[in-house]
């Protein structure tokens, strides 16, 4: 029997390979710690659960939600992709606002047409949205993070997103750029980054529990 989950569930493959695996059993005599395995092939470090909280609150649990995956990317690294990934798409949307002519350079002699300008906000935000859920949620990379080396990963379990979370991320992300506030959102939620600590998140990763890693 297929280990694919059902179409159209929204969940990561169960034979991810970037899915956080547990640690090798022991071979020596017993329990390192000095106690012995709880019934029920419990976890050894207390509690009946997989041993990395899979399922629960990674910012509430206990133990390193970090352990067993890449290293955190480099907040210089993800902005050269986001940048990558913004000039790829945007050239796409100017495309298609230039041939619909719903493009904000689109003017009478006396006033603009407000009404072009927020048909190219759409057309940015269903793109950009697309683009981000459909690729993060096949191989958590896009363009630009593909070509350096990145890639998101859920935090509690190093798996890639589902479509429901890669989703939610590029809402968070996408929609305050394409409709209010352009690259002064992209540049907060992006350069959080920088600053945050541990995990190096911006606040699209936030909303999503999501974490970047490097793959090289």
């Amino acid at each position: 029997m297929s280990s694919e989950p059902p179409p159209g569930s929204g969940q990561p493959p169960d034979d991810d390979p970037f899915r956080k695996q547990p640690p090798p059993p022991s071979y020596g005599a017993g329990d390192p710690y000095g106690s012995a395995s709880p019934p029920g092939g419990g976890s050894p470090y207390g509690g009946g659960g997989p041993p990395y909280g899979g399922g629960g609150d990674p910012y509430g649990g206990s133990g390193d939600p970090l352990a067993g995956m890449p290293p955190l990317a480099d907040s210089g690294r993800r902005t050269l992709a986001r940048l990558i990934d913004m000039i790829l798409v945007g050239i796409v949307v100017w495309l298609l606002t230039w041939g619909f002519r719903v493009n904000d350079y689109n003017f009478s002699s006396d006033n603009m047409d407000y009404g072009n300008s927020v048909g190219q906000s759409v057309i940015a935000a269903v793109l950009y949205v697309a683009y981000d859920t459909i690729l993060m949620s096949r191989t958590g990379q896009t363009l630009g993070k593909k070509w350096l080396r990145l890639r998101l990963a859920n935090l509690d379990d190093g798996a890639t997103p589902s479509v429901q979370t890669s989703f939610v991320r590029a809402l968070v992300l996408w929609i305050p750029f394409a409709f209010c506030c352009a690259c002064i959102w992209t540049a907060i939620a992006g350069g959080w980054s920088f600053f945050d600590k541990p995990y190096k998140q911006g606040l699209h990763d936030k909303a999503a529990k999501t974490v970047v890693v490097s793959t090289g």
